[in-house]
């Protein structure tokens, strides 16, 4: 049964989110970095790791390709899955809101295709990818109301309160 997704707000940490499914604002090599990616991949442990390295030697040789998203096992975080997606890096020469739009897509693609009820996101892009919050935060918030899919409730996990506000403005009352 198809039905749009309860959206809620959560101001803190996204690795301590119990979710059936964290999304990892990862990059294209699966293997680790900065922000949310790392932080990920610290508090998940090694098996999160050994999960990404076995994509990259079958399916993903040349890494994940912008837009794109991919589950593993969460490993020690509080959730069944983590599902990594490539955010695009905002150009102010080149609209590439499709690419963000794609990143929150595939991630539910992906999360129906687990059985994931309920889907912690962080906002993807808007760290070093330098993507402006309130345009990430009304991208992220549209295209989930749009995506049909089988989640009961997204939760977008922020981790300041600019973010916060940002996603609070868009979500509404």
């Amino acid at each position: 049964m198809t039905t749009q997704p309860r959206i809620t707000l959560v101001l803190g940490d996204i690795t301590g989110e119990p979710a059936d499914a964290v999304v990892n604002a990862a990059n294209s090599s699966l293997l680790g970095g900065g922000g949310v990616d790392g932080a990920i991949h610290r508090k998940g442990g090694p098996e999160i790791l050994a999960a990404c390295r076995t994509l990259r030697a079958s399916h993903y040789g040349k890494g994940l390709p912008t837009g794109r998203a991919v589950a593993t096992t969460a490993g020690r975080l509080p959730a069944r899955w983590v599902i990594h997606t490539v955010g695009p890096v905002w150009s102010r020469d080149e609209d590439r809101s499709e690419l963000l739009a794609s990143c929150y897509r595939e991630s539910l693609r992906v999360a129906d295709e687990l059985g994931a009820r309920t889907v912690a996101f962080p906002a993807i892009s808007t760290g070093v990818y330098g993507w402006p919050m309130d345009d990430g935060a009304r991208i992220a918030v549209e295209t989930v109301r749009a995506t049909a899919t089988d989640v009961e409730e997204v939760r977008f996990v922020l981790f300041d309160e600019k973010a916060y506000g940002a996603f609070a403005e868009q979500v509404g009352p």
